[in-house]
């Protein structure tokens, strides 16, 4: 096992991770930048190391930094967290060429996952069910335009580097397509610095449900069931919950079987998940794969009991994993807090927390790094808090929710519990028959 592992990453999951390398005895190192010196992380670990100023680019993203960080302090192991350089492979390589373990997948695993095209293709090798489309890259619009007549409108071209929503275009007739063509494009060479997009048939009232994996090093997987996360805003998810309203058992099994074929066709070692597009007939098609710990990790835990981060940690140890495939017998949703103002078009709203006080009582958990007196920096993700529920019932976690919600008070800031608030009276998300352009008809004036 790890002596000491060093956290690249900053916020609640750095946190996170913290606490469970303390309940294994394991040392931590945190790096940050110097916006945030006074964030918990860098409070709780037992060591804490200066990577740069509060750019990404000169901090969480600085390899070279984040490296001799770990060399300077021993660290003989590195947990990326997600985001920042969780899924990027030259990191992992160079960790591995420098003798530090990387919490996470390979580098050829990153690769092979990253790349959509590339993905799709080796889902659809395996046998996993993939939504139509083009085998990889667009070469040309033309060519575009001739399969999109193939397979039949509405189709929808992605950017392979993609996420977030950027380098997305939904077309519905040939007349809208050089254009859609032009802007994906360009969105995409901007935000990734790669204009390739491939095409695929456009999947109608989706459902976003992901499936929870762990691998270990010989060869088993196992699924930890599902993760239902079509509420969305342009793409960013707000709220999680498992098991999903839609999902029937027989469906599950499928789902499940496909993501264990998925992860073992690339070997796969880690804790991920396989995500899905679920339309209105119950088909399932292959989105995308993960190759790290999620946001919405919580919700798994609490209804499973199983701390997926040490198994994270075990299973980059050379463990064989413990868990084995799941059928969940709870019910856990997480609402995502941002320090954002929802009557203003989710405008980010950095700044002092002047008054905390954070929800408690039976089946409420939260995750969180902010604290009275904590100065939100506008440099990152604004993401502050989880508030994460579970019940006997999704009846029982949608009230739970609610009160939690109401519990909840942060002064200083703007933040989302209103939005969250009013969604949990909604009585179309009460009925769990929604998909994930739900919040597109939503009304955020009144909040």
């Amino acid at each position: 096992m790890f002596k000491k592992i060093l956290i690249a990453n900053r916020g609640e999951i750095a946190l996170r991770i913290i606490r469970t390398c303390r309940e294994m005895g394991i040392k931590t190192v945190a790096v940050y930048s110097t916006a945030d010196r006074e964030s918990l992380h860098v409070r709780f670990a037992d060591e804490a190391v200066c990577i740069g100023p509060p750019p990404s680019r000169q901090s969480y993203l600085n390899i070279p930094s984040i490296i001799s960080a770990a060399e300077i302090t021993n660290a003989d192991a590195i947990h990326p967290g997600y985001g920042f350089l969780s899924e990027n492979a030259e990191f992992s390589r160079i960790c591995a060429e420098y003798g530090i373990k990387f919490i996470g997948a390979t580098a050829d695993q990153i690769n092979g996952m990253g790349d959509k095209a590339t993905a799709k293709a080796t889902m659809r090798a395996a046998g996993v069910p993939v939504i139509p489309g083009s085998e990889g890259l667009l070469e040309s619009v033309e060519e575009g335009k001739r399969l999109a007549a193939e397979i039949g409108y509405p189709v929808i071209v992605k950017a392979t580097a993609g996420g977030g929503g950027r380098g997305m275009r939904m077309i519905s007739k040939e007349a809208d397509f050089e254009k859609a063509w032009d802007d994906a494009r360009t969105e995409s060479a901007a935000a990734f610095g790669n204009d390739g997009l491939y095409l695929e048939k456009f999947v109608e009232e989706p459902r976003h449900i992901e499936i929870q994996i762990v691998g270990d090093q010989y060869g088993k997987v196992c699924h930890l069931s599902e993760r239902d996360c079509s509420i969305q805003r342009r793409h960013q998810k707000l709220v999680e919950e498992t098991p999903s309203p839609i999902i029937t058992p027989e469906l599950r099994e499928q789902m499940g079987q496909a993501a264990i074929k998925g992860a073992q066709a690339i070997g796969y070692e880690g804790a991920g998940t396989v995500e899905f597009l679920v339309d209105k007939h119950g088909q399932f098609y292959f989105m995308e794969m993960n190759t790290r710990i999620q946001v919405e990790h919580p919700i798994t835990e609490e209804v499973t009991g199983f701390d997926l981060i040490r198994e994270q940690i075990k299973v980059a140890a050379g463990d064989p994993i413990s868990g084995q495939n799941y059928t969940p017998k709870l019910f856990a949703m997480e609402c995502r807090i941002n320090a954002e103002d929802p009557r203003n078009g989710f405008r980010p709203s950095p700044g002092k927390i002047t008054n905390l006080h954070l929800p408690g009582g039976h089946g409420v958990r939260i995750d969180s790094h902010v604290y009275a007196g904590y100065t939100i920096p506008p440099n990152y993700d604004s993401m502050i808090a989880k508030v994460i529920v579970r019940g006997q019932s999704r009846e029982e976690v949608l009230t739970r929710m609610k009160r939690a919600l109401q519990e909840f008070v942060i002064e200083g800031i703007k933040t989302t519990i209103p939005f969250h608030i009013k969604l949990m009276d909604d009585a179309g998300f009460q009925s769990g028959m929604f998909t994930t352009k739900f919040l597109e008809g939503f009304d955020f004036s009144d909040l």
